[in-house]
């Protein structure tokens, strides 16, 4: 009975997740959309050094069944083969593939919102597709997000994709900030109310507006500070009684955000507390940082020390059975997360590195406070919900 009291927060965070935690509502299947007063889409791509992945998303771009659409890439002053790279990939499907240079980052921009607005700024569409570089899209994926806007009577889609992880390091550590995703937005069933709007969430690798809501909205502007400006624009367009709907597209979405260790590092490190301190109340701001460090540390980390520990003579016999329980039943939680985003259950053998580098990430984003650094720009912010302001960009 006291192992089983001992064990109980557990337990219950595995049974949080079995009963709370649901998926999207999937995308309709295909249904061919020939009609000719089908609704013109803009497809927007903010690129910055993205030479590893811009021709493989835009030829997935160029293939879309789709009467009527175009691409915008919004070069955002690469130090790479990026804009050539664009420019080489044939229009196929699409009424034309633009390049579109991109202008110096103005003072209190970041720099995705500011190459979103950019692309906005040339685009044609009724509708706007922001998508990221490193994402590859099915034929069919876009006349199925247009219905699904239709579907919903929704104002905005926003799109849950595949996660594509090929080295060690992207199996072993996504997982567990995707745990940490669904935990904090379990349910995305349906468009949340505005009085909900701190749970809201979209996905920024794939979000489809209807052009007067984005106008509406105020543009990307109305983010133009926000590190995890995705978050933000959930946050808002909720609030402001826009409906959002959530769908889950996978495998019609695909994205492989990191290729490596360092990549993971500075990638989550980039928004990781960022994002934790927005969805947050105010007054919770000061505590919720040192509060999540330290019972992921208790969680994931104590547990395998102290069970190491018992077999080398420290404690007694109850923290040797309470320490291998814990690990035992942790190691078949991170099995279960490791099957659900597509990897090895044998990964969750190794879940106590995982969660050491993982909490290393936590505590570097937590660190590193109003400073922010990403793809050679390196930017200032006050808090989570304030406006940033560019500090320094690096032109080639």
């Amino acid at each position: 009975m006291i192992l089983l009291i001992l064990m109980l927060p557990w337990l219950l965070l595995g049974a949080y997740f079995l009963l709370m935690v649901r998926p999207p509502r999937r995308l309709a299947p295909f249904a061919e959309d020939d009609r000719g007063d089908a609704p013109f889409v803009s497809v927007i791509v903010p690129a910055r050094n993205e030479e590893r992945n811009i021709v493989a998303l835009l030829h997935s771009l160029a293939r879309i069944r789709y009467p009527r659409y175009e691409v915008i890439v919004v070069e955002d002053r690469s130090t790479d083969a990026t804009r050539e790279l664009a420019a080489g990939v044939a229009a196929g499907n699409a009424q034309g593939i633009r390049v579109v240079e991109g202008e110096h980052l103005p003072p209190g921009w970041y720099g995705k919102p500011w190459a979103c607005r950019q692309g906005y700024a040339v685009a044609r569409g009724d509708l706007l597709l922001f998508t990221d570089a490193d994402t590859v899209h099915h034929p069919e994926l876009l006349a199925r997000s247009v219905h699904a806007l239709e579907e919903d009577e929704a104002d905005v889609v926003t799109l849950i994709g595949r996660q594509v992880m090929k080295s060690f390091w992207e199996r072993l550590l996504q997982p567990q900030f995707f745990m940490l995703l669904g935990l904090r937005y379990p349910r995305n069933r349906h468009p949340k109310p505005p009085r909900k709007w701190r749970d809201a969430i979209a996905n920024g690798q794939y979000l489809l507006f209807r052009r007067d809501v984005y106008e509406a909205l105020g543009t990307h502007e109305a983010v133009m500070g926000e590190v995890v400006e995705d978050l933000r624009l959930a946050q808002l367009l909720v609030k402001g009684g826009w409906r959002l709907s959530v769908r889950l597209a996978a495998p019609g979405l695909e994205t492989r955000m990191y290729q490596s260790l360092p990549d993971i590092v500075e990638g989550w490190s980039k928004n990781v507390a960022t994002g934790a301190l927005q969805s947050t109340p105010e007054w919770l701001r000061p505590a919720v940082l040192p509060l999540s460090f330290a019972i992921g540390l208790i969680w994931w980390i104590v547990p395998p020390i102290l069970l190491a520990a018992s077999f080398l003579g420290a404690g007694g016999e109850l923290l040797r059975e309470w320490a291998f329980l814990v690990v035992g039943t942790s190691v078949l939680f991170w099995a279960m997360i490791s099957l659900i985003v597509g990897t090895s259950p044998l990964f969750g053998l190794l879940y106590p590195l995982g969660g050491g580098i993982g909490a290393y990430i936590f505590f570097r984003s937590w660190m590193r406070g109003s400073r922010i650094e990403w793809k050679g720009r390196e930017y200032g912010v006050s808090c989570a919900s304030d406006s940033g302001e560019a500090l320094e960009d690096e032109e080639p």
